[in-house]
């Protein structure tokens, strides 16, 4: 077994988990203007205050495994993406902490909740042109990052960062279109579809750019034999996109969720096949930057300790805090 590859496909199952789970959560904060004052927010705080916490738990768990797993990409990816990070850092903060405050100081509640807008936004923002910068490709000499303090900023990243936004939002209304009803979610229905129109056209922008950013890419999506094995992924994640659009329309329950997160699923089997086998293009693979392999051995033990414990932990608080969430809370 090639610990190396295993370990990839750790920290790939992790960001994956923390985008689809801490994403519904950004996506309602990103929503949170459009929804009614009073009830409207009220509920959709309450849909998500039993797990948001623990759905930040994939963050670290990515964080750290590269860390840990891959130290070279993460010395090279950091300073790469300083801005961008810190900003990322101080919007989660920032909604952490207006989350709290807007219960228990209602006479400055309007200004908690622009906060936790602003907040979401930015993190979101700021998670997706970390992705284009990566995407794009990290300037690197020796072992170290010699680009400047600015190449994170291109048009290409703030088109990424959009696309995050949108992709957020679509799991955030899907998520309330689940855990709502009423007059609410009939509103978070209709935000749904065009948060749905919206990713999907900035998936498929991103996707054109990305033939035309790196002739590497271009390769593996349009040259034989690789594109025998690229093929079925933008085959299925339209087929994908066209389920979405339908299970909105006909006003299913938990199925647009679902066919959101598989959007994103095969929208990040796209990025592996981009990508592959480098984690920080255009010049480091994974072997690269892998720790040594009595490293990998160890921390491996541990993740198989861990992992378990926090999927299942986390599935069981969803199941507890499963069906609709009324005006008096779960029902």
């Amino acid at each position: 077994m090639d610990l190396t590859v295993i370990w990839a496909f750790i920290i790939a199952f992790a960001v994956f988990a923390y985008v689809v789970m801490d994403g519904f959560d950004l996506g309602i904060g990103i929503l949170f203007p459009t929804l009614q004052v009073g009830q409207g927010r009220n509920r959709a705080m309450n849909s998500i205050a039993p797990v948001w916490d623990g759905n930040e738990t994939w963050l670290v768990l990515g964080g750290g495994g590269l860390f840990a797993a891959f130290p070279l990409a993460y010395a090279v990816i950091l300073p790469a993406t300083y801005p961008l990070m810190i900003a990322m850092l101080l919007g989660l903060v920032f909604r952490g902490v207006a989350f709290e405050y807007r219960w228990r100081d209602p006479g400055h509640r309007r200004f908690w909740d622009t906060a936790f807008f602003a907040g979401s936004l930015i993190a979101a923002l700021s998670q997706g042109m970390i992705l284009g910068a990566l995407l794009q490709g990290i300037e690197v000499t020796g072992r170290a990052y010699s680009g400047s303090w600015w190449d994170w900023l291109t048009p290409y990243t703030l088109l990424t960062g959009l696309g995050t936004v949108a992709g957020y939002a679509l799991l955030g209304s899907t998520w309330l279109i689940w855990k709502l009803d009423g007059g609410v979610q009939d509103h978070v229905r209709w935000l749904a579809l065009r948060a749905a129109i919206a990713t999907i056209m900035l998936m498929g922008a991103v996707s054109l750019y990305n033939i035309f950013l790196n002739a590497d890419y271009a390769a593996r999506w349009l040259t034989a034999p690789e594109i025998f094995y690229a093929a079925p992924v933008p085959v299925l994640t339209g087929g994908i996109a066209l389920g979405l659009i339908f299970a909105i329309r006909r006003a299913g329950n938990s199925a647009p969720f679902w066919l959101a997160v598989a959007l994103f699923l095969f929208g990040m089997a796209g990025l592996g096949v981009t990508m592959w086998p480098y984690v920080v293009p255009p010049g480091i693979t994974i072997w690269d930057a892998a720790a040594p392999e009595k490293s990998q051995i160890f921390m491996l033990v541990g993740v198989a300790i861990t992992m378990p414990l926090i999927i299942g932990y986390t599935a069981w608080a969803y199941w507890v805090f499963r069906g609709k969430v009324g005006e008096e809370g779960y029902h």
